[in-house]
C-alpha cells in the first residue's frame, strides 16, 4: 500500500494515500458479539437499560425471518449479556433505538420486508413489550430513520421502500402511528435516507440514497409538503447509503454517498443549495453498503468509516482535507451497516459492524492507549 492519489476540484483539494498506520492497527484486535452468524441488516444503540453505557441491537433476517437481538454492554465495551427481541422471527432490515412515547426510556422501531413493522417499548430497566405496527404491513422496507418531522416535539419515522414509494408515519405523542404520508415516487429504490434541515427554514428536509440507476434527491419540507426538491449525484445512481457533514469546513453541509459499481462521493453544499461540485473519496470502484462519520481521532474534523461487500472496510482519517486510508480488518465480508461508536466509554469513537452470513465484530479504537 504505497501509493498515493492526488483530487483535485473547486473547492478544495483531498489527498487519500494508503499506508500502514503508526497509530491505530486494529488487525486482529477484533472482538465478536456471540459465536452465531446471521443474516444481520442493521446496527442501533443507545443506553437501554439506563446504566450509563451504550447497547446494541441488531436487525436480522433481510428476506428471511431471524431474531433480532439485543446486547447489553456489561462495562468497558464488554457484551456478555444478550437476548432476542419479541417472541417471533421477522424478516428485518432495521431495529432502531429511540423514545417513542416520551417516557425518558428508549423502545425499538422494527422495520421489516413485506411484513408488518413491529414497535417495541421499554419498561426503563430494558424489557420490551411490542406495542403495535406502523406502515404499510407489505412495503419492501429497506431502512429506518427517527426525527421529528413535524416540529411537535416527539419521534416520527421515516420508511424508505424499495419498488415503492417512501413513508412518513407521524407520532401522536404516546408511540401510535396512525397517520402515514407518502413521499418520493411510485418506484423509488430508495435504501436510507437522512433527516437534517438542508436550507434553515426550521423544519427537517429528506436526503435521499437511491439505487437501481436512479437519481439521489433531497426533498425539502414546506409544511409537511415534500414536492420540491434538488438533484444531486450521477443521474444514474446506485447508493446505498449517505451521510452528511461539512467535510471542506465552509459552513455548508456536504453530502457523502457510499455506492456499488461507482466511486462514493463527496458532494460539496453552497449557500444556493447546488450539490454540483464533488470529489470521488477514492480512485476505485466500491462495494459500499454503508458508512459513518465522526471525529475518530478527536482532531476537530471528520473522518469517515466505510463498510464493503466483500471488500475490505476502510477508515478514512482526515487531517485538514487529506484522507488517509486504512483497512479496517483483512476480513472480506459482507458488512450492511457499520457505526462509529464509543462503546467503551474513553471519548474516542470505536467501530461497530454488521455482518451477513459472518460474525457481528467490533473494534476498539487504540489511539488512547498510544497516548498513555
Amino acid at each position: 500500500m504505497k501509493f498515493s492519489l492526488i483530487l483535485i476540484f473547486l473547492l478544495s483539494s483531498i489527498l487519500i494515500h494508503c499506508q500502514e498506520s503508526n497509530f491505530y492497527n486494529p488487525r486482529g484486535n477484533w472482538f465478536s458479539f456471540g459465536q452465531d452468524t446471521k443474516r444481520t441488516a442493521s446496527i442501533s444503540y443507545g443506553d437501554i437499560d439506563n446504566d450509563n453505557d451504550i447497547d446494541i441491537v441488531f436487525a436480522n433476517g433481510r428476506h428471511w425471518a431471524d431474531q433480532n437481538e439485543v446486547y447489553l454492554n456489561t462495562g468497558n465495551g464488554r457484551f456478555n449479556v444478550s437476548f432476542d427481541l419479541g417472541f417471533y422471527k421477522s424478516t428485518s432490515y432495521a431495529a432502531e433505538v429511540c423514545d417513542l412515547n416520551n417516557d425518558g426510556h428508549l423502545d425499538i422501531a422494527v422495520g421489516n420486508d413485506k411484513a408488518p413493522n413491529r414497535i417495541f417499548i421499554n419498561d426503563g430497566t430494558g424489557k420490551f413489550e411490542e406495542m403495535g405496527s406502523f406502515g404499510n404491513d407489505f412495503s419492501s422496507t429497506r431502512n429506518l430513520t427517527i426525527g421529528d418531522i413535524d416540529n411537535d416535539n416527539d419521534l416520527d419515522i421515516m420508511i424508505t421502500n424499495r419498488g415503492q414509494r417512501n413513508e412518513i408515519c407521524l407520532n401522536d405523542g404516546n408511540g401510535l402511528f396512525t397517520k402515514t404520508i407518502l413521499f418520493g415516487e411510485e418506484d423509488d429504490s430508495t435504501i436510507d435516507v437522512k433527516l437534517l434541515d438542508i436550507d434553515n427554514d426550521g423544519d427537517m428536509d429528506l436526503i435521499l440514497a437511491n439505487r437501481d440507476e436512479q437519481q439521489n434527491y433531497i426533498y425539502l419540507n414546506e409544511n409537511m409538503s415534500f414536492t420540491k426538491k434538488i438533484k444531486f449525484g450521477t443521474g444514474k445512481d446506485e447508493t446505498r447509503t449517505v451521510a452528511l457533514a461539512d467535510f471542506n469546513k465552509d459552513g455548508y453541509i456536504d453530502i457523502l454517498t457510499g455506492n456499488i459499481e461507482q466511486k462514493n462521493q463527496i458532494y460539496f453544499g453552497d449557500r444556493n443549495l447546488r450539490f454540483e461540485s464533488f470529489v470521488d473519496l477514492d480512485s476505485i470502484e466500491d462495494s459500499t453498503y454503508s458508512l459513518d462519520v465522526g471525529d475518530f481521532d478527536n482532531d476537530g474534523d471528520i473522518d469517515i468509516v466505510i463498510g464493503n461487500s466483500i471488500e475490505s472496510n476502510k477508515i478514512y482519517v482526515n487531517d485538514n482535507g487529506s484522507f488517509t486510508k486504512f483497512d479496517l480488518s483483512s476480513n472480506l465480508f459482507k458488512t450492511y451497516d457499520i457505526k462509529f461508536i464509543d462503546i467503551n466509554n474513553d471519548t474516542y469513537l470505536d467501530v461497530v459492524e454488521a455482518n451477513s452470513d459472518a460474525l457481528n465484530l467490533y473494534y476498539f479504537n487504540s489511539i488512547p492507549n498510544q497516548k498513555k
